[in-house]
Parts: C-alpha cells; sequence; structure tokens
C-alpha cells in the first residue's frame, strides 16, 4: 500500500521509517527540505517539498493512488485541511490527523477525521490508523489466537446496524469510538461516519475481516 504523510518532524520521519519497514511505500511532505535529513540515508521513498494541503504538492507525492493519509505537521490547522482535502478531492478513506489543542478533537471527528493527541501520541496508535486490521493489535490473549483490533469500515457499511456487520464478518465489536468517546454498542447501534470500530476476532480471521470490511455489506 502506498501512504503518504505530511510533515518530517520526529513523529513524521519515524511514522515514514516504521512504515517503509513493513514493506509500504511511502511519500513524505514537508516544506522544508532540510527536515527530510531525519528519515536518513536508508529511506527509499519519495521526498516531496510542498505544503501538504496543495493539491498538486498532494498529486506529486502520489496522493491520488494511496490507501491511506497522515496529517503529522506541527499546527492543527494545516493538519486538517490537508486531512480533509486528502479525504474529500482524493477521496483516501483512510486518514487520520495528529492534533495538538484536544479540545478540537470533536470538531475534527465531525468531519470523518480520525485524530491522534499529541499528549497520548505513540507510535503504535498513529500505526493502527493507517494500517489494515490486525497489523497492529491493541490486545492479544496469551495464547495468541484472539485478538482485539481496529478495523478500518468501508463507507458502504455506514447506516447498517452492528449486528448485521457483525454477521457478515464473523467478529464481536467491543466498542466504538465516537466524536473521540468511546461507547459500548447495542443491538440498535448503527455504524455512523466517523466511527472507530474495535473488535474481538481469532487471529486466523484477519483477512477474511479485512476483506470483509473493505469490500462492505453487499459483497461480503
Amino acid at each position: 500500500m502506498h501512504i503518504v504523510i505530511m510533515g518530517c518532524g520526529r513523529v513524521g520521519a519515524t511514522l515514514a521509517q516504521n512504515l517503509e519497514e513493513r514493506g509500504h511505500s511511502v511519500a513524505v511532505i514537508d516544506r522544508d527540505p532540510t527536515a527530510f535529513r531525519r528519515l536518513g540515508s536508508r529511506f527509499g521513498g519519495r521526498r516531496v517539498t510542498g505544503l501538504g494541503f496543495d493539491q498538486d504538492t498532494l498529486r506529486e507525492a502520489g496522493l491520488a493512488d494511496a490507501g491511506a493519509f497522515a496529517a503529522v505537521s506541527s499546527g492543527d490547522n494545516s493538519n486538517i485541511i490537508a486531512a480533509r482535502v486528502a479525504r474529500e478531492v482524493f477521496g483516501v478513506e483512510n486518514v487520520t490527523a495528529r492534533i495538538y489543542d484536544p479540545r478540537r478533537a470533536e470538531v475534527y471527528e465531525r468531519f470523518g477525521i480520525p485524530t491522534v493527541a499529541t499528549v497520548r501520541w505513540t507510535a503504535d496508535q498513529m500505526l493502527r490508523r493507517l494500517l489494515p486490521a490486525g497489523a497492529e493489535p491493541l490486545w492479544r490473549d496469551p495464547s495468541g489466537g484472539v485478538q482485539l483490533s481496529e478495523v478500518h469500515v468501508a463507507a458502504s457499511w455506514l447506516g447498517h446496524g452492528v449486528r448485521a456487520f457483525q454477521e457478515r464478518t464473523g467478529v464481536r465489536v467491543a466498542f466504538l469510538t465516537r466524536m473521540g468517546e468511546p461507547m459500548l454498542p447495542t443491538a440498535q447501534t448503527v455504524l455512523q461516519e466517523g466511527d472507530l470500530v474495535h473488535v474481538m476476532m481469532y487471529s486466523d480471521q484477519v483477512a477474511d475481516v479485512e476483506a470483509a470490511c473493505r469490500l462492505g455489506p453487499e459483497e461480503s
């Protein structure tokens, strides 16, 4: 999968290196060309100088063919603008933004942009937003047979009930994150835009669950 990262500070550089080590192609955008030194000489991805919310810059970084976009620059406003352009102009479904002011999180979540606050940021949290189900389990039992993971749900699942989602995918929805707040779903809960879906599943189900979440209710 191709992934575009806006911002080549410590967070962006670390994220880019981790993603490349996992076999993904990566493009990093920063308006300061000297920032790319943080990537090191072994980094083989694209280095694109420019503003991360400029459409020409995003095209140069390959966003039109990307599976995910992360806005991790030092500015909240730049991050959310870039994330919205990635989602609304380029149609990238898997988009996440880093924020410094947690009070803005709810506003961003209303735009359907998952956020990670700096005060609780870790590489694992950002990777879970960008990579497919099971890449970084939130929890795994000692035997390794059952895991808790955040899954990426296609837009076609929105408006469908949690019960139907469980029946079609074979998982158990443990909880949702909605508007930045955790939520325990009921049988009547309907998936909404911006929901982060956390599921319990058997570890050998990961590939099938990922496919079902990506295909949507009609094809799964």
